[in-house]
């Protein structure tokens, strides 16, 4: 009996007194048809007098609602737990079929996975995952093996001086990160402001926007350690990007540390227009020399497609002026795109304001994109470059044959 006494106090305390609140529920109102009476099990607990009556209906009603949203939320996790649980059957199958899928998938991944349109995609997205997994291995590989190194080399070390040299090493290495962060503090009161447009998100794949902040990040560490560097903006960059996520992945506590300004505002909002300066490839204006009286923009963007004109385009509906760099001026350019990484333009950029000496700055573009330097007039290297191009492809040999042996028989004769 003080069993069913004590479960009856319980349900009454979490669903009927309660209602019985929030409705005002007070003595002698509830019909007589259909009550129940409390004085027998709550005589021990003060509660309210035999003569207080509940309504059975209403009751039912809020006891049946609470049950049903309960099963709701039950049935809804219960199909989200099955489908995360077929999906991961479905990985292991094709990871036992030998198909590249990774060993390791956290649940924010699987359910990226499972939002993807097609099979194809999926793939592509697992594929993905598995060759990052493979990295993320080989630099943990990488980095236990350059530990090990090290610890040797401080065994050896402790037995001879070298480990005062080390000491002055770390102590010179110190002094000089603070030497760069003074640097980078001062560029963002006075220095001259480089814009990277964060609004390419859409235009990229994830391996492509991660590729995008690991240059990033490559740019950021060149400008900080030159001699006067620029005063870096991110714009249009948005929170819970995946610009964002890559960032704090990498730098971690060290993001809200960097001494560079990151706004969700357009440069157009920031800087004047008369100022700003696209640097795009697809641009018809060619770059003549450094202004540094301009507000330089690069888009942030790495397409392994080469979608050309995006960057052009954006710029023409902002009604900003853009510039090329003069690579065909200076360079004998061979077949490929244009197109150059965010750490080459940003040493590029870093070159000609120091300088403004266009060859030096060039000499940061990679070598299998062009033959040399321009040092004679550029029709006679283009004929020279189409000859070796013939060579190498073997178009029309014959003919290539026959006028380089006159050209070679008129050398002879002038001599």
């Amino acid at each position: 009996m003080q069993s069913a006494s004590m479960l009856l106090k319980k349900v009454l305390r979490s669903s009927v007194l309660p209602f019985a609140a929030q409705h005002g529920v007070k003595k002698d109102l509830f019909p007589l048809s259909r009550t129940l009476s409390l004085s027998l099990c709550l005589k021990q607990d003060n509660s309210p007098s035999p003569s207080e009556k509940l309504d059975l209906d209403a009751w039912k009603k809020v006891m049946k609602s609470g049950l049903q949203e309960v099963g709701k939320e039950t049935v809804s996790e219960h199909q989200e737990l099955s489908s995360l649980a077929a999906a991961r059957e479905l990985l292991d199958m094709w990871r036992l079929a030998g198909k590249l899928v990774p060993e390791n998938i956290s649940e924010e991944q699987l359910q990226t996975f499972m939002e993807r349109p097609s099979k194809s995609a999926k793939k592509k997205y697992l594929k993905y995952l598995h060759l990052k997994e493979i990295k993320k291995k080989s630099d943990k590989r990488k980095m236990e093996e350059k530990r090990e190194r090290r610890l040797q080399a401080q065994e050896q070390a402790s037995k001879t001086d070298e480990s005062k040299r080390n000491s002055f090493v770390c102590l010179w290495a110190s002094g000089m990160d603070k030497v760069h962060s003074w640097r980078a503090a001062q560029s963002m009161i006075f220095g001259q402001p480089l814009v990277f447009d964060m609004s390419y998100e859409k235009d990229m794949s994830a391996r492509e926007v991660a590729n995008t902040v690991r240059q990033l990040m490559f740019s950021e560490g060149c400008n900080r350690r030159s001699v006067d560097p620029f005063h870096i903006h991110f714009c249009n960059f948005k929170d819970n990007s995946l610009y964002h996520k890559e960032f704090i992945k990498y730098y971690r506590e060290a993001w809200g540390k960097l001494l560079i300004t990151v706004t969700d505002q357009c440069y157009t909002d920031i800087f004047p227009k008369d100022k700003l300066v696209y640097l795009t490839a697809d641009s018809p204006k060619v770059m003549k020399t450094f202004d540094h009286d301009k507000i330089y923009i690069v888009g942030s963007m790495v397409d392994k497609s080469i979608k050309t004109g995006v960057s052009l385009a954006r710029a023409k509906r902002l009604g900003l002026e853009t510039a090329a760099l003069p690579l065909e001026k200076y360079l004998l350019w061979n077949t490929g795109a244009k197109n150059l990484t965010l750490d080459q333009m940003m040493q590029i950029l870093l070159t000609l304001k120091d300088t403004g000496d266009w060859k030096k700055a060039l000499e940061f573009v990679p070598k299998r994109k062009y033959c040399g330097f321009v040092n004679k007039p550029v029709h006679e290297l283009k004929k020279s470059l189409n000859l070796i191009n013939a060579l190498k492809f073997g178009k029309r040999q014959e003919e290539v044959q026959k006028q380089f042996a006159k050209n070679y028989s008129k050398k002879l004769t002038r001599k």
